[in-house]
């Protein structure tokens, strides 16, 4: 499936389909009603990567947080709960030391810049959130050049880089040094397809031979380690730095966390500094992830397989085809029968039984995404109000 462009997505699918791009929405904004279950009845939302609290329910579990241990405050970015988190994400992927960053962006750019000194060629995936969606800071911020290679596509090969490296010299007069290898995994723009581990690998072993560094936009890579069945660290080892989202599924309101060597993440506090990214206090984004990383590989795990469960069922009701995308991970096709009305099929899922999800296009098709939410009703609860709603 070609990678998803957020401007032509939004035109086809509709604004209902916003949440897939975007952190949160109000549900009304996709002209949905007002829910008429039963006061307490949990939200499913089959969009989106993990839970993403409203202020009340953010405020309570906070509250929950500090009744069980006393949340310690961190000052620009020291001590208190934000050093237990980078501690926490140190052992996570395996790397030296880690550092919050107030966004993805900033993690992305920083690392790639350090990382390549005076280097200035950096080799990106075209459908990476570091070549399209990031406003052209490597080049307009820190002087580097992204060199996008496999159009249109998840990922490139080993093969691929060496050629486009090795060909430098064939079609450039003066020689610039390439410093970087920056890889999205999974990629949001290709729908959450995954860069496969045996592929990492042999671009890291390639890069290394050949000093070049390399990053991991990690944003999503529980989602990779999910589907994947591999772990946080085994991705990690193959790169120099990892940047990992705090907001996505951790429920964090916003941060990062960028993990790296002592020699890299040194370097970051004066470049936060000097980019205006230093704030006084990140305590609330820190100890917010610090609760929700207990327990999450499981619950996610459970949340894939009550999503097979729920999809296996559905697949069973005449009119509905539910279909994972080609290396996807948490992003499932639905297509409807072209009898079935599917806006009113949304608006009967939410107002009846307070399930949420992108509206169908005017090819009946759209996209539902397996997170945690899936779990706080049982999947018969799920298929049958499918099947009552259709």
């Amino acid at each position: 499936m070609a990678p998803v462009n957020r401007r032509r997505f939004l035109q086809t699918y509709g604004l209902a389909t916003l949440p897939v791009l975007a952190p949160f929405i109000p549900a009304n904004a996709a002209g949905l009603s007002t829910p008429q279950t039963a006061p307490g009845t949990p939200l499913i939302k089959f969009w989106g990567d993990g839970e993403m609290f409203d202020p009340d329910d953010y405020l309570n579990v906070l509250q929950k947080v500090q009744a069980a241990a006393a949340i310690k405050p961190d000052r620009y970015g020291i001590g208190g709960a934000i050093e237990a988190l980078e501690k926490k994400f140190c052992e996570i992927t395996g790397k030296e030391k880690a550092i919050y960053m107030p966004s993805g962006t900033m993690a992305n750019q920083m690392a790639i810049a350090v990382l390549s000194g005076n280097n200035t060629k950096v080799f990106v995936q075209d459908t990476s959130h570091v070549y399209r969606d990031e406003a052209d800071a490597a080049q307009s911020v820190f002087g580097k050049r992204l060199m996008p290679l496999a159009k249109n596509e998840p990922y490139f090969t080993a093969q691929q880089l060496q050629e486009a490296v090795e060909n430098i010299p064939n079609e450039e007069v003066f020689a610039s040094g390439t410093g970087v290898v920056s890889i999205e995994n999974p990629v949001r723009r290709s729908n959450g397809q995954m860069v496969p581990l045996y592929e990492i690998r042999k671009i890291s072993t390639y890069c290394r031979s050949n000093n070049i560094r390399m990053h991991l936009d990690g944003a999503r890579i529980y989602m990779a380690t999910t589907w994947a069945g591999n772990t946080v660290k085994e991705y990690a080892a193959c790169f120099d730095t990892i940047y990992i989202s705090l907001y996505k599924y951790l429920g964090a309101s916003g941060g990062a966390i960028l993990c790296g060597d002592k020699t890299v993440i040194d370097k970051m506090p004066h470049l936060i500094k000097i980019h205006g990214g230093s704030m006084y206090g990140n305590w609330t984004n820190a100890a917010m992830a610090l609760h929700r990383l207990e327990g999450l590989e499981t619950r996610l795990s459970d949340a894939k397989k009550r999503g097979e469960e729920i999809f296996s069922g559905l697949n069973k009701i005449p009119g509905i085809k539910i279909s994972q995308l080609p290396g996807g991970t948490n992003i499932y096709g639905i297509e409807l029968g072209k009898n079935i009305d599917g806006k009113k099929l949304q608006q009967t899922l939410y107002s009846s039984y307070n399930i949420q999800m992108p509206r169908p296009n005017e090819n009946n098709y759209s996209q539902l995404t397996v997170n945690e939410t899936l779990l706080y009703q049982p999947a018969a609860y799920v298929t049958e109000a499918f099947r009552k709603s259709m």
